[in-house]
């Protein structure tokens, strides 16, 4: 099982601005990854709590013996959240963290993340494929 963890707004993607994160839902988006991965179960979170983020890492990491790893797309908590970035660092499972948009293409405080130095890779700007490299990087579908 892998476990792919959406941060904040996230809840939004196919409606909030389609022009930079697409007009496909993550429901949608999720649905596709599962098809192509019929082996590999993948469970979904998403919360706009920093705290609710926090917890999913650390339940994955402690009591969920079956997963091989994380996905995460933090959101805006990727350029603020040491709290996160110390979660991910608190567990031994590999997480890679994915942004649909290329973060390094807009707002200045977006270019750096605090979270990615905690994770395995980061994957920036290939929009909602991101998910399906990451998923891959992480053994969906061997």
């Amino acid at each position: 099982m892998i476990c792919i963890i959406n941060g904040p707004n996230l809840n939004l993607l196919g409606k909030r601005q389609p022009e930079i994160y697409g007009s496909t839902s993550f429901e949608e988006c999720l649905r596709d990854l599962r098809a192509k991965f019929p082996d590999t179960p993948i469970e979904y979170f998403q919360s706009n709590c920093e705290g609710e983020i926090i917890d999913a890492i650390h339940r994955l990491g402690y009591s969920t013996p079956d997963c091989k790893g994380i996905v995460i797309n933090p959101g805006a908590y990727a350029h603020y959240s040491y709290a996160i970035a110390d979660a991910i660092s608190s567990v031994s499972l590999p997480v890679i963290e994915v942004h649909i948009s290329n973060i390094h293409a807009r707002d200045e405080f977006r270019h750096r993340s605090v979270t990615a130095p905690s994770c395995r890779a980061m994957l920036t700007g290939f929009g909602l494929k991101g998910y399906e490299l990451a998923l891959r990087a992480l053994g969906a579908g061997e």
